[in-house]
């Protein structure tokens, strides 16, 4: 550092004043050499100041002189400024040796004057000077020392020369007063709340060591003034270093101290002038400790009280005795009984008095009535006394009963009309009305969809009984209902419905009311007198595509005939959504469990709480992403940008599902965890298609239906979008399967199996073929050229 920055405070004067002394500089290496001196005759001072090379921070030499007829002396630097006392904590008492002070005024930040401390006969001199019409005079300073070789903590920190080293300590900007707050001068370390020790060396702070309870043969007063604990006078009797008092027998009467400085006239445990607390935690915190927690005693409670000190304002705790005990709550057993009985005055009682544990009790003798808290007895007549508390007891039994009948009716009536309020609300707030409007405004679907209310759902659902949930998603709860016309549903209750969705939900619902395709889940209709509204579907009873490819410690029944009409149907139904609906709707979480399974084991698309609606003129939508872990679209994970390829790679998986019997995260004998499409893609590349095949499916498929299924998957699952073909398109390439298959002998073509639209002319998917439109009532015929078209596209 070079210089040391020292502030001497004059007796009798006002203005700051700064001494600078030069020193030689050394740097100290840790730990300190063991010859490093710790003392100087009766003063100890620790690093950074220090004597002899490689002992004190560069600025901090101090030297120590010996003089065989008195004791040794301790001088700044190299021996001018002699210093009488040290304290850790930025303070210095000297005598001046050849010092100079520059007086500043703070108010114009101008040096006032410069003077000169002599020395003679090794007494300090004393001189005075005439300063603004004050006289000063110097006998004795005290100076406060600090680092300079920074300006401020900020400055210092992370640079090689930065004072505080410890763990657990913390760095003080310094500056000159109120009117320097912003031009600081250099800082200072202290140890952290809670810890003590040197923070200027390595792991120089450590944890506070405690005295749970002060010792049988400590000194309890100085003077007529009481030394309670935590407060002690000797080690041992106080809680800690920092409620050690000082008891200054020299003087008549004897004076109590606080750091060697401050006079205590008066002690109590609860009225304070001078802030304390036990520790810088909150009770709270500090019982998490019990071995350190101060307020452990019986009848000892913990209050939260607030400090402010240099560093700022700090929560600690403090301890009391509990409500009806008096004493020191610090000690064991400290906290005693108050007799409240002995103290009329301050517990008045006109009656009988009985002291208990912590309280006390007040009751008028026999044959007298009254409060004797507030006023004396009175004498009471028998007779009179029985009958009139007969009438009493009657009359209040009869009032009680009147009052509580009316309180229930009218809560009954206030529970009603309060609900019917919130409820109306809600209904205003999901905008009800704008959606009876579009419902209404089709006379078709007026008559297939319905604004429930909340009561029939209620009534429905035997007031959504537990008993009646039959699923749980990442969107809500499903439940069970069964309406007044004996219709089963399932009502889905979301979890949350953001406000700024309600007019896209109302829109959803009005669309999703217009759907009318036999593989997708029917709407009936949603409740909006909730805060999240209700949709109500039809109930499917036989389950989840998942539930019977997947079954535990079993294998799948599903026949191929059956998992390639299962496809067929799903496929028909997303690409109606993508391209036949009036405005195009992306699924967004197409997967096996939102494929349900009637009793015919008919597919129906199901769970549209990820969906988006999408206008005619766009092709794509930004969103947050969201789906399923093995069905999501690798594509919008990484741009966010929703299309209707992306519902076609999720049905790919569904697809691979199918052919493998796998789930899109299955583990392998190893208890590795594998990603099924990842997996499939590779043992196709490897040529090795067949490996992942499930048994009955292999039995049931023929060699061609497998090779086109695997490359109708193969185009689904490309990375790449646009490179996949539309749910039109693949819907047209599943039918072709099935229908070649049908053809064959041994299988029976059913009427209408086949339902939906063939591709458009320019499609280069399109195949020549003719089947009978049972949903659109039409039929198209297409060219063997488109046909050659489609192989291409296709490879067998």
């Amino acid at each position: 550092m070079g210089l040391v920055n020292i502030l001497l405070f004059l007796l009798a004067s006002t203005s700051t004043v700064s001494v600078r002394t030069e020193s030689r500089s050394t740097n100290a290496t840790f730990p300190l050499p063991a010859f490093c001196p710790k003392h100087c005759g009766s003063i100890s001072f620790e690093y950074p100041l220090g004597i002899g090379d490689r002992c004190f921070r560069p600025g901090f030499n101090l030297t120590c002189k010996n003089n065989s007829t008195s004791s040794p002396k301790l001088f700044l630097g190299d021996g001018t400024i002699e210093v009488t006392r040290i304290d850790m904590n930025q303070r210095l008492d000297v005598v001046g040796c050849s010092a100079m002070a520059s007086l500043v005024d703070l108010t114009t930040n101008k040096t006032i004057s410069t003077c000169f401390s002599l020395c003679a006969a090794g007494y300090p001199s004393q001189y005075s000077e005439s300063v603004l019409n004050g006289s000063r005079t110097n006998v004795k300073a005290t100076l406060a020392w600090y680092m300079n070789d920074h300006l401020s903590c900020e400055e210092a920190k992370n640079t090689d020369t930065y004072a505080c080293i410890s763990q657990n300590s913390h760095c003080h900007t310094l500056s000159l007063g109120t009117a320097y707050l912003n031009n600081s001068i250099g800082y200072l370390c202290r140890c952290s709340a809670s810890y003590q020790g040197n923070p200027y060396v390595p792991s120089g702070c450590h944890g506070k060591s405690f005295t749970p309870a002060p010792a049988n043969d400590c000194v309890t007063k100085c003077g007529n003034i009481d030394v309670l604990f935590p407060f002690g006078l000797e080690k041992g009797c106080y809680k800690d270093n920092s409620f050690a008092l000082t008891c200054n027998t020299t003087s008549n009467p004897p004076t109590l101290l606080f750091e060697d400085e401050f006079t205590v006239t008066n002690m109590s445990l609860e009225q304070t002038i001078l802030s304390w607390v036990i520790e810088m935690q909150t009770c709270e915190d500090a019982k998490k400790n019990m071995t350190t927690f101060a307020c452990g005693h019986a009848h000892s409670s913990c209050f939260d009280t607030t400090i402010t000190n240099d560093d700022g304002k700090f929560v600690g705790y403090r301890c009391k005795c509990s409500e009806g005990y008096q004493g020191n709550p610090y000690v064991p057993n400290g906290c005693t009984d108050i007799n409240e009985c002995s103290y009329p005055k301050e517990y008045i009682c006109y009656g009988n008095c009985t002291n208990t544990d912590g309280g006390h009790t007040c009751t008028c003798p026999a044959g007298t009535s009254g409060d004797p808290r507030l006023a004396p007895c009175i004498p009471i007549n028998k007779t009179h006394t029985l009958l009139l508390g007969v009438t009493i007891g009657v009359s209040n039994g009869l009032g009680l009963l009147l009052l509580c009948s009316s309180l229930l009716i009218l809560r009954r009536k206030w529970k009603k009309r309060k609900q019917k309020k919130i409820r109306e609300k809600y209904f205003h707030q999901n905008h009800g009305l704008l959606l009876q409007q579009l419902i209404s405004a089709s006379e078709d679907i007026s008559e297939r969809t319905k604004i429930f209310s909340l009561e029939e759902m209620e009534k429905a659902t035997n007031n959504f009984d537990e008993t009646r949930v039959v699923g749980r998603g990442g969107h809500g709860t499903v439940y069970k209902g069964i309406l007044s016309d004996q219709r089963v549903v399932a009502i889905k209750k979301s979890k949350n419905v953001k406000q700024s969705e309600i007019d896209q939900f109302i829109n959803e619902v009005a669309v999703l009311s217009q759907i009318n395709h036999r593989n997708i889940v029917k709407l009936f209709g949603c409740c909006l007198e909730t805060e999240v509204p209700l949709l109500i579907y039809e109930f499917i009873s036989n389950g989840t595509l998942l539930d019977h490819l997947h079954i535990p410690d079993g294998n799948s029944i599903l026949s191929w005939d059956d998992r390639l009409r299962i496809a067929v149907e799903a496929a028909g139904a997303l690409a109606y959504l993508h391209s036949a609906a009036s405005i195009s709707i992306f699924h967004r979480d197409v997967k096996s469990s939102n494929v349900l399974l009637d009793d015919h084991l008919i597919a129906k698309i199901s769970d549209f709480g990820s969906s988006r609606l999408i206008p005619l003129d766009q092709t794509h939508l930004l969103t947050a992403v969201q789906g399923t872990f093995g069905y999501l679209d690798p594509e919008y994970y990484q741009t966010s940008q929703l299309t209707e390829k992306s519902d076609v790679y999720s049905f790919g998986v569904i697809l691979l599902e199918l052919l493998t019997g796998k789930k899109p995260i299955f583990s392998t004998e190893c208890e590795d965890r594998l990603n099924l499409s990842m997996h499939f893609l590779q043992t196709v590349r490897e040529n090795r298609r067949f490996d992942l095949i499930d048994d009955l499916v292999m039995k049931e498929a023929t060699e061609e239906e497998l090779i086109d299924m695997i490359g109708l998957v193969e185009m689904c699952l490309r990375l790449k979008g646009a490179k996949r073909p539309t749910m039109k398109e693949v819907e047209y390439k599943l039918q072709n399967l099935r229908r070649i298959r049908l053809k064959k002998p041994g299988h029976c073509l059913v009427s209408g199996d086949e339902e939906t639209e063939h591709p458009p002319r320019d499609s280069p998917y399109a195949f020549s073929v003719v089947v009978d439109q049972a949903n659109q009532g039409a039929s198209r015929n297409y060219t063997l050229e488109k046909e050659f078209m489609w192989s291409h596209h296709y490879p067998r």
